[in-house]
């Protein structure tokens, strides 16, 4: 299953409350399949990714690791994640937060 640009740019509502799959430039996606990988992803966990039309064009994602570096991967390996819009941002912080602490050490 290869993530398609025009799926990861929806925005749904869901039981009246809006639902979306990125915040702040940052898609969220989910790891489904970490084989080969198993050092790198954690399967089920969710994780930021950065457009990359280059990598799209080879079947692959750009994803964010907890240092904030960057990594491509196969883009099967990932689907993507809608959640409200308060939770996204929550995230998205919370992870921003615990990389810079981690750099800071």
């Amino acid at each position: 299953m290869v993530l398609e640009r025009s799926i990861l740019k929806l925005s749904i509502i869901y039981e009246g409350v809006m639902m979306i799959d990125h915040f702040d430039g940052k898609w969220l996606v989910v790891c489904v399949d970490n084989q080969g990988n198993e050092e790198s992803l954690e399967r089920w966990k969710i994780y930021q990714s950065l457009p990359d039309e280059e990598a799209e064009k080879h079947q692959e994602i750009r994803v964010i690791d907890e240092e904030g570096e960057d990594y491509l991967y196969p883009a099967d390996c990932f689907s993507p994640v809608f959640l409200i819009d308060t939770v996204a941002k929550s995230l998205v912080t919370q992870y921003s937060t615990h990389r810079n602490a981690t750099m800071s050490n």
